[in-house]
């Protein structure tokens, strides 16, 4: 097109997207991770469009990569710089080639006999890929970090280095780690942060390595609700990526440090650590780091009472919320604007945002989370004098937590509030404090509950 298209061609334009390629090209724009697969795609397709949409989209990846380390004049070094460049441009095509093998041992097999995978660049991508799949399948995530870690061992150490290959070993276990911490493997990730500390023993000793390693570690402490040694490991992470100038890695570990006060009940800690931590993150490389930062700081300010500074942050996140219409981000939102609802007095709104959450939370088939709604809507019902309804509310509560398997203190909390419900003398302060108490101990079951106005 050698003129600028005039209003009525990009509208036409616009309107014969749909709506799913229309959240694609706004997931494009704030992805720089899918933005670079893209650009990869295009160098492999022909035309004069495709190659020229390839040369001029420059855009970056989100993880770290080792092209510094390729750097230089010698004539190696320059013979791996120039490899590694035409490798990641391969990688996308060969990562979905060698994926698309259904089963481990296929994988494995192709591996040990197709030479072409064994590049840096395969052997990158599918680190990359191994932590973004994590997060909505930790079970392909785990599979995808132990093929990464196979690939390891079939890597030319005389043109890629053996201790940077040790790096990305390490980064790779991990992941498979915290894969396995997602899906609740506690043991099995303890096994495999394992393997990563003996391999990054054997690397290059970079400490942004180790850092990113003590970030992901630090997770699977607080899930072990071993809050010290989380606090610890995550303060050496942000020291480390703040002295070597990684912002937005260092304000990824504030979020997740601010949860581990958040857990502990130290809400005064987690707020001043969430706002840091939004200065930080760069909402280009992880968009959804961001919502999260936001949704927590939202949270915990409507926590701690604080409805009006918890509202004008809700109000100038929407437009983010609306980018994550998943139901996992949609339910939370419900939740969390519901409590800012209550705050303010808006009960009527209020109750209707907590039936929808806790509704989208049954359809998820989060049963923590629909008893901690309905606890919610308990509280709000207290405060309204509604007794029937707390008494319903108590009778549908109960056989949720035992289905659990929680521990006894949390269901001497949730007895004790039912036994006050039938007596009719539940107050606002009781089924708080009750309510309080469940939030804590689904992270500190060593957490005693004493009965309020103890």
């Amino acid at each position: 097109m050698k003129i600028h298209p005039n209003d009525f061609l990009l509208e036409e334009f616009l309107l014969s997207l749909s709506r799913e390629r229309l959240e694609l090209l706004d997931h494009l724009t704030r992805c720089a991770t899918c933005r670079r697969r893209f650009q990869g795609m295009l160098r492999h397709r022909t035309g004069p469009v495709a190659r020229k949409l390839a040369e001029i989209l420059h855009w970056p990846g989100t993880t770290a990569t080792y092209g510094h380390a390729f750097k230089g004049n010698d004539p190696l070094v320059q013979k791996r710089e120039h490899a590694l460049s035409g490798e990641r441009v391969e990688a996308p095509a060969l990562f979905v080639e060698l994926t698309r093998m259904t089963s481990p041992e296929q994988r494995s097999f192709l591996l040990e006999n197709s030479p072409r995978f064994h590049t840096w660049g395969v052997f990158e991508l599918t680190i990359e890929r191994s932590l973004e799949t994590s997060l909505q399948n930790p079970l392909q995530g785990e599979d995808l970090g132990l093929l990464a870690v196979r690939l390891a061992e079939s890597l030319n150490s005389d043109l890629y280095g053996t201790d940077l290959i040790e790096d990305l070993k390490a980064r790779a276990w991990s992941y498979v780690a915290n894969a396995r911490r997602l899906r609740s493997d506690l043991r099995g990730a303890e096994e495999a942060f394992a393997y990563a500390h003996e391999a990054i023993q054997r690397g290059t000793k970079d400490p942004l390595e180790r850092a990113a390693l003590l970030d992901l570690e630090g997770s699977l402490r607080r899930d072990q609700q071993q809050f010290d040694e989380a606090r610890r490991l995550f303060r050496r992470a942000i020291t480390v990526f703040l002295q070597n100038d990684q912002k937005h890695k260092a304000g990824r570990s504030m979020v997740s440090l601010a949860t581990v006060h958040h857990f502990a009940g130290n809400l005064s800690e987690a707020i001043p650590l969430l706002y840091q931590a939004l200065d930080f993150i760069d909402p280009e490389q992880e968009p959804r780091l961001l919502l999260c930062a936001r949704h927590n700081l939202i949270d915990d300010l409507a926590e701690s009472h604080r409805y009006l500074e918890a509202q004008t942050l809700y109000r100038s996140t929407r437009s983010l919320y609306r980018s994550f219409p998943d139901a996992w981000s949609q339910n939370r939102r419900k939740w969390v604007k519901g409590k800012i609802s209550r705050g303010l007095g808006q009960a009527d709104q209020a109750e209707s945002l907590f039936l929808a959450a806790r509704d989208g939370f049954i359809g998820e088939g989060i049963p923590y989370d629909t008893a901690l709604v309905s606890l919610e809507l308990a509280t709000l019902y207290a405060a309204q004098g509604r007794t029937a309804d707390l008494k319903r509310l108590a009778g549908e509560m109960v056989p949720i937590f035992s289905s659990l398997n929680i521990h006894r203190e949390a269901l001497a909390a949730l007895a004790y509030l039912k036994q006050a419900l039938e007596a009719e003398r539940a107050s606002v302060e009781l089924v708080s404090g009750v309510a309080a108490y469940l939030r804590r101990a689904q992270h500190d079951p060593a957490l005693r509950f004493q009965e309020v106005g103890e």
